[in-house]
């Protein structure tokens, strides 16, 4: 049988970062090192969240963490999920010649499908996967070679299908969720992974996890809310095993990263939070939507109140971010059209000469927050993200920062505030200075991104060049005077066009392709059966 084949891994074009030990320490709380807690919110439009405008949906504890620490408002991630959780992970940019490593994304539904024995899809991808180098560092090793316990629950890793030996060479003591991406875009899968060993979920009997039709028809309605074979939805699962890390590891320093797969579709929700069961705003289907960020929001409030019990509270940092910009699960005729298109005319948004807006396209949430653009999309809908930092010990309350930041910064961030001091190789820079008010504002010059459509850059200064390599375009914003990326200035200011694209270039290690992927071409095809 043939291997899978992969892009291949990692970059070979990265800045060298050398940390620095935890500095100042203005209370005794601190003499420990801060735990951790990383929520990582999954298609999680940064209009869907209270504090940036949201009027329907009410997110009163991330809400909180906004009010009670630091609001980043220049915070940048990938247009797309498995590029911008590898960026996440490794510290790098999706630019470079050497791509990330892609694997397929349902390899194990193969077990429910094929017949195939987990050690069998684990060696099959395995063995395809090129080495990862002795040097590299990743999030999770940063935080437990200096002694933390570490764990990753949810929507594990950048997939799209991962491995138990990548999972432990990445950092993590204890993980558990899906190691396979496609399963997780539906909410009751018939088994999850636990630390190496496959976790048969009692009552969930369905091959694809659940997983509904959009958008919505009739048929879909009936199919989704059938609720035969789902007994248990995983984001209770995950909860579950959240609270109880925390409880256990409440007496040594604790990193969890925990990528939830709310608020990624198709829709699914046990059942409609009271807030909107009798909002006649909302269709059907948008009051489930709706109910996904509830349950996220009620989510965070859970594990803030655990912190507060166990009295971790005032010496745990909480980050809050998203992986990328909005997507729509709630598409229904005559409300909003997928593929995306104008509701009233329905002209194809094409995100060049006719940019998507949530206004045009009858989207009730306005989940971009007025920008143009969505998940898949290089302009900021689908790039600007949510990022939140919460740390009693550190940060005063109700900050915000202008700081250009990118997910890829987190890595040396954590390096910073963990006392990691190991040299490695990354493209980000650490924002801890940041975290506790020391700031010379010494952070990126510009961030830079590339996959799906083809790269673009942003400047501290607010100038941003996009591409779209399938159409040929390169566009110029200046963001200050130009928040819904309206006025294309490259005509009238060529020169600085000009000078980002040698910019852009030089971060594509000279090929703008460098990083790009189409919808066809991202993720290798893989054999049509499993690897015996």
């Amino acid at each position: 049988m043939n291997r899978i084949s992969f892009l291949v891994a990692l970059s070979s074009f990265v800045l060298f970062f050398s940390c620095k030990p935890n500095v100042d320490k203005t209370n005794d709380v601190v003499e420990r090192k801060p735990n951790i807690i990383l929520i990582y919110a999954d298609d999680l439009g940064i209009g869907l969240l209270g504090h940036e405008g949201q009027q329907i949906i009410k997110t009163p504890h991330i809400d909180a963490l906004a009010n009670e620490g630091l609001c980043f408002q220049n915070a940048y991630s990938n247009m797309l999920c498995a590029p911008a959780r590898a960026s996440l992970i490794t510290g790098l940019t999706d630019c470079h010649a050497q791509k990330f490593e892609i694997t397929p994304g349902a390899m194990y539904k193969k077990i429910s499908t094929d017949n195939v024995t987990q050690t069998e899809v684990e060696n099959n991808i395995n063995e395809a996967l090129r080495p990862i180098p002795a040097d590299q560092v990743f999030l999770g090793q940063v935080a437990k070679e200096v002694g933390y316990k570490t764990a990753e629950i949810g929507k594990l890793e950048w997939g799209f299908s991962a491995t138990d030996q990548q999972m432990k060479r990445h950092g993590w003591d204890y993980y558990y969720g899906y190691l396979d991406h496609v399963r997780a875009h539906g909410f009751y899968p018939p088994f999850l992974f636990e630390n190496g060993k496959k976790v048969d979920i009692k009552g969930n009997t369905l091959a694809n996890a659940g997983k509904s039709g959009e958008p919505e028809t009739s048929e879909n309605f009936t199919e989704r809310h059938d609720m035969k074979g789902k007994a248990q939805y995983s984001q209770d699962l995950f909860m579950n095993r959240a609270l109880n890390f925390i409880e256990t590891n409440r007496d040594n320093p604790f990193f969890l990263y925990f990528p939830t797969q709310l608020p990624h579709g198709p829709v699914a929700i046990p059942q409609i939070h009271p807030d909107f069961v009798n909002d006649d705003r909302l269709t059907p289907i948008e009051k489930e939507y709706a109910s996904m960020i509830k349950m996220l929001d009620d989510n965070v409030g859970q594990l803030m109140q655990k912190l507060k019990e166990l009295e971790l509270d005032e010496n745990t940092i909480v980050i809050f971010t998203a992986d990328n910009g909005h997507e729509i699960y709630y598409a229904q005729e005559g409300r909003v059209l997928k593929p995306y298109a104008n509701i009233e005319t329905g002209q194809r948004f094409d995100d060049v000469e006719y940019k998507y807006y949530s206004n045009l396209a009858g989207d009730v949430f306005d989940g971009n927050g007025g920008q143009a653009g969505m998940k898949r999309s290089n302009l900021q809908g689908g790039i600007r993200v949510p990022l939140i930092f919460k740390w009693p010990a550190q940060i005063q309350p109700g900050k915000t920062s202008n700081r250009l930041v990118a997910n890829y910064d987190l890595v040396a961030t954590l390096a910073e505030v963990t006392g990691f001091n190991k040299p490695f190789h990354t493209d980000g820079i650490s924002y801890y200075d940041e975290l506790i008010g020391t700031s010379t504002d010494s952070g990126h010059e510009s961030v830079v991104y590339s996959s799906y459509t083809g790269p673009t850059l942003i400047t501290k200064e607010g100038w941003k060049i996009r591409t779209d390599l399938k159409k040929g375009v390169f566009e110029l914003f200046f963001l200050p005077d130009d928040y819904k990326e309206e006025n294309d200035v490259s005509k009238q200011h060529s020169d600085t066009l000009e000078a980002l694209k040698m910019e852009l270039l030089k971060a594509c290690e000279g090929d703008l392709e460098n990083g790009f992927f189409s919808n066809e071409g991202s993720i290798i095809k893989v054999p049509s059966e499993a690897k015996k």
